[in-house]
C-alpha cells in the first residue's frame, strides 16, 4: 500500500510540472500548495515556503534560482479576474518545501517518503546533495520569466 501511495503522489507531482518555451521544468507553489494539503496561501507561503527558503540557502544555492517570484490572473465567480501572486519552483525547491512542510498535516506526512525516493537535486539522476550537480541544472531562467498568467 505505501508503495501504491508513492507512485501515486509521484504521478500527481509530476502531472503538475510545467515547462517554459525554452524547456525549463518548474512548478507553480499554489499547486505544490493543495498537493501538500494546505488550504490557505498565507500559511503555506509563510511557513512551508520560507523554510525552504532558508533551507536553500543555508545548503548553498541561490534562493532566486529556485523561488521565483511570479504573478498570475485567475477567474473571479463575478466572471472578472483578479492577479495574485504565486511563486515558480524548480525540482529542489519541491523537495525542500515537501520537507519543510507541517508534520502534522497527513498530506506532508505522505510525502516524506516520496522526497526520500526523490533525492534533493534539481535535475533527475544527479546525486543528492552535490552541490555542483544542482548548480550544473540551476534554472535561473526561470528568473527572467516573470511569467503572467
Amino acid at each position: 500500500m505505501k508503495s501504491d501511495l508513492i507512485h501515486s503522489l509521484t504521478a500527481n507531482f509530476e502531472g503538475h510540472a510545467q515547462q517554459t518555451e525554452s524547456g525549463v521544468e518548474y512548478w507553480l507553489a499554489r499547486d505544490i500548495q493543495h498537493l501538500l494539503g494546505y488550504a490557505e496561501w498565507r500559511n503555506f507561503n509563510q511557513s512551508a515556503v520560507s523554510k525552504a527558503k532558508i533551507a536553500c540557502e543555508v545548503s548553498g544555492h541561490l534562493v532566486s534560482d529556485h523561488f521565483v517570484d511570479a504573478n498570475k490572473m485567475v477567474d473571479l465567480g463575478s466572471g472578472g479576474k483578479r492577479e495574485i501572486e504565486d511563486i515558480l519552483l524548480t525540482r529542489y525547491a519541491c523537495y525542500l518545501i515537501a520537507q519543510n512542510g507541517d508534520p502534522a498535516n497527513l498530506d506532508c506526512g505522505s510525502l516524506l517518503p516520496l522526497s526520500a525516493t526523490q533525492p534533493a537535486a534539481s535535475c533527475r539522476g544527479q546525486q543528492a546533495g552535490s552541490r555542483k550537480a544542482a548548480a550544473g541544472c540551476t534554472q535561473s531562467k526561470l528568473a527572467a520569466l516573470q511569467l503572467t498568467h
